[in-house]
């Protein structure tokens, strides 16, 4: 059984968006639904802040589904600064009244299909010419199918292992409401 289970989302797809050039795009066969399974993707290398970046979404979908396991691996992608108790209330606030905006970021996920992403889970990372501004930081930039603006991930390299760290994410904002839930629709 799949800690993704119980989000009780129907399965749809649609039509996947062409990612803007200079966009790094990350696929995953499935989403990991433990540290370890984070850990074993080739992303986990932290190597660049888009893989980061990538893998936080990952972690903030697991989050959604059993907050303890995202916890697991939001600590990890956060390196020597685990999650602070501010964090975590956030998150948990967040998730309060949806559960569905980190999967809204993956190719496919719209509000007519109840924000289903498209199979194998595709996300395009991207930056922008203010990005890199201060050196070892970096602000990427990810598009919701539920969102008319890009929302962010701030990350933070550590020189002395050349790995980059979730510092910040502003990815759980609102969206548009899922089919499902708009009395309107």
């Amino acid at each position: 059984m799949s800690i993704f289970d119980n989000l009780d989302r129907p399965e749809a797809s649609s039509a996947a968006s062409k990612p803007a050039e200079g966009t790094f795009t990350f696929v995953f066969d499935r989403l990991p639904e433990s540290v370890d399974e984070l850990k074993a993707l080739p992303e986990a290398s932290l190597d660049t802040p888009y893989k980061t970046a990538a893998l936080t979404l990952c972690a903030l979908c697991a989050y959604a589904a059993a907050p303890e396991i995202g916890r697991d691996m939001l600590d990890f992608l956060k390196g020597p600064e685990p999650l602070s108790n501010y964090e975590i209330s956030f998150l948990n606030d967040r998730f309060r009244d949806s559960k569905l905006v980190p999967f809204s970021y993956f190719n496919g996920a719209v509000p007519e299909n109840n924000y289903t992403p498209d199979k194998p889970f595709t996300v395009a990372i991207f930056s922008n010419p203010y990005s890199f501004q201060n050196e070892g930081w970096a602000t990427l930039h990810l598009n919701s199918g539920g969102a008319d603006s890009p929302r962010q991930i701030k990350l933070r390299l550590k020189p002395s292992e050349g790995k980059w760290y979730l510092s910040e994410q502003m990815i759980l904002v609102g969206i548009r409401p899922a089919k499902s839930a708009d009395p309107w629709a």
